[in-house]
C-alpha cells in the first residue's frame, strides 16, 4: 500500500479516482477470458487512479512515483485480454484517457493523443479523406495508445500486416519513470521499444501514424457447408491483390451459431470479409467459385452507426471469443500463428486432431509481407495440464503459440522471448523497474527506490 493521502497531495490539481468500486474498475481488463489469468489476476488492484490532462501532468506522474518508489501501469479503455493493464503490486493506474486530442494530420500522416478512442479518430479524419490502417475488434471502445502497447493487429493487417511491420507506426513521444523525467522521441524502427511493450518500456503520450485513403466498406459473409473450402476460399481472397479489402476471417461451426444478432444455419462455416463497394463482384465472383452463399451484405457504416446492429468485426478476433464465452462460460482460447507455407495442411490436421475441442477460428494477415494465419482457436477448457499440453503439440506441429494464459512479455511471444531493444530500452527509461512491474520477466531492476515503495 502507498500513502495515498501523501501522494495525492504532492500531485497538486491533476485528478485522481479514490473510490474504491471505480479503482478496482479500472484496474482490470479482459483477462477473464482466460481461466488461468482469472484466478492469478482477479484480486489485483491499484491503490489510486491518476488521469492525467497533458503529457506534462505524465511528467509529473513519473516524477512522483520514482521518487516515491511507487508502481505504476498505464491503461487505456481496458480492452486487452493478457492482463497487460492489470497491476500486480498495486501502486497507481495511469488512465490515460483524458489525453483524447488530435495533435496534426499533414496529408496522410496523423499524430495523436495515446488515449484517443479509434473510433473518433476515423470520424476525425474522415473528412479529409483518410481511415485508420488498422484497428483491433474493439474500435469503437479501445484507445490508439493502448492498441500500439497492447496490441499487435487486426482489421486491416489482411493488407498492411501487424503494428510492428515496418512503417506502421511512424513516431512515438514516451516518458521515462526517474526523479527527473526525460521525455524521448521514437522514429522509424525505434517505435518497437513501446510497441507490445505493455507500458514498461515508458508512457507514450503521442504517436504518429500513417493512414489510408478512406474507402466506402462493405461487410460480407459467406456460407459453407465444408470447413477447408471456407479456408481455401478466404485464403484466395486474402491472396487477391486486386480486391481492396480490410479483413478475412474464418469461423468453424459451431462457433457461427454463437455469433449475436446472426442467423447461421447449424453446422454451416463462415467466411466474413470487408470488402471495398467497387469490389463486391469481384468477392462474389469468388465465393461463387467456392460454392459460398452470400449471407449478409451491409455498410460497415451502418452497422457503426445503429444501435441494433453489429459491425462484422466484431464478430471477428477476440470478439469471436467473447461471443462463444457469453453461450458458454467454460471455454476460452489460443492465439497461434500458422506458417505461410503448409498453412492449408495444418488448418486440416488440427481441425482432425482436436475437432470441438480446439474449434478453428482464423483470420488471414501478412507477416513480413507474406500471407499467413493467425489462428484464434476456442478452446473446451478442461484443466491447465490439458491446455500446456494442446499447446506443446501445436508447437511440435511448427505453429507458434503466443501463449494468452500468461502475463509476462516473454512468456506470452510466440517466439518465448522478446527482442534485445525492449529490456534495454526498459533500463533507460524505468531504472527501478516501476512501470508496470512483472510483466516483463528477464528486466532486473536498479537497486534503490522511495520513500513510499520499492527499496
Amino acid at each position: 500500500m502507498i500513502d495515498v493521502d501523501g501522494f495525492i497531495a504532492e500531485l497538486g490539481d491533476i485528478p485522481v479516482i479514490t473510490e474504491r468500486a471505480l479503482v478496482r474498475q479500472k484496474s482490470r481488463d479482459f483477462f477473464w477470458y482466460s481461466p488461468i489469468l482469472k484466478d492469478q489476476l482477479n484480486s489485483k488492484s491499484a491503490d489510486l487512479i491518476v488521469c492525467p490532462r497533458d503529457e506534462a501532468d505524465v511528467v509529473a506522474v513519473c516524477s512522483l512515483c520514482a521518487r516515491r518508489g511507487v508502481p505504476l501501469t498505464a491503461r487505456g479503455a481496458g480492452t486487452g485480454n493478457y492482463g497487460q493493464a492489470v497491476p500486480l503490486e498495486g501502486g497507481v493506474v495511469l488512465d490515460m484517457t483524458s489525453m483524447d486530442k488530435v495533435l496534426d494530420l499533414d496529408g496522410g500522416l496523423l499524430t495523436v493523443q495515446p488515449g484517443c478512442r479509434l473510433i473518433d479518430i476515423e470520424r476525425a479524419v474522415a473528412a479529409d479523406g483518410w481511415e485508420l490502417r488498422m484497428y483491433p475488434s474493439t474500435k469503437r471502445t479501445a484507445t490508439i495508445g493502448g492498441f500500439v502497447a497492447g496490441g499487435s493487429g487486426g482489421i486491416g493487417s489482411v493488407t498492411y500486416g501487424g503494428l510492428r511491420e515496418r512503417g506502421n507506426i511512424v513516431a512515438a513521444r514516451v516518458v521515462s519513470c526517474e526523479r527527473e523525467p526525460r521525455v524521448v522521441t521514437l522514429t522509424g524502427d525505434a517505435v518497437n521499444q513501446v510497441n507490445h511493450a505493455y507500458g514498461t518500456t515508458g508512457i507514450i503520450t503521442a504517436l504518429t501514424i500513417p493512414l489510408a485513403p478512406k474507402l466506402p466498406w462493405m461487410d460480407v459473409i459467406g456460407s459453407f457447408d465444408d470447413l477447408m473450402t471456407a479456408v481455401r476460399c478466404a485464403r484466395t481472397f486474402g491472396l487477391s491483390d486486386g480486391i481492396a479489402k480490410k479483413l478475412a476471417s474464418v469461423v468453424a461451426s459451431p462457433l457461427p451459431q454463437n455469433l449475436r444478432n446472426l442467423e447461421v444455419a447449424e453446422g454451416k462455416h463462415v467466411v466474413i470479409a470487408m470488402v471495398a463497394r467497387h469490389a463486391l463482384t469481384a468477392w462474389r465472383d469468388l465465393l461463387a467459385e467456392f460454392g459460398g452463399t452470400e449471407i449478409l451484405c451491409r455498410p460497415t457504416a451502418d452497422a457503426e452507426l445503429s444501435p441494433e446492429l453489429i459491425p462484422a468485426y466484431e464478430y471477428t478476433w477476440n470478439h469471436t471469443t467473447l461471443h462463444a464465452l457469453r453461450r458458454d462460460k467454460s471455454v476460452t482460447y489460443l492465439q497461434t500463428l500458422f506458417p505461410p507455407d503448409g498453412t492449408l495442411e495444418l488448418i486440416q490436421a488440427t481441425h482432425l486432431a482436436y475437432g470441438d475441442e480446439v474449434m478453428i477460428h482464423l483470420e488471414f494477415l501478412r507477416v513480413a509481407g507474406r500471407l499467413t494465419c493467425s489462428g484464434l482457436q476456442v478452446v473446451k477448457f478442461s484443466t491447465a495440464e490439458r491446455l500446456w499440453e494442446i499447446i506443446a503439440e501445436m508447437e511440435a506441429r511448427g505453429i507458434r503459440v503466443a501463449n494468452p494464459h500468461v502475463v509476462t512479455l516473454e512468456d506470452g511471444a510466440g517466439h518465448k522471448r522478446i527482442g534485445a531493444e525492449q529490456p534495454a530500452f526498459k533500463r533507460l527509461m524505468d531504472p527501478a523497474g516501476l512501470l508496470n512491474p512483472g510483466k516483463m520477466r528477464t528486466y532486473v531492476p536498479e537497486t534503490g527506490g522511495g520513500e513510499d515503495g520499492r527499496r
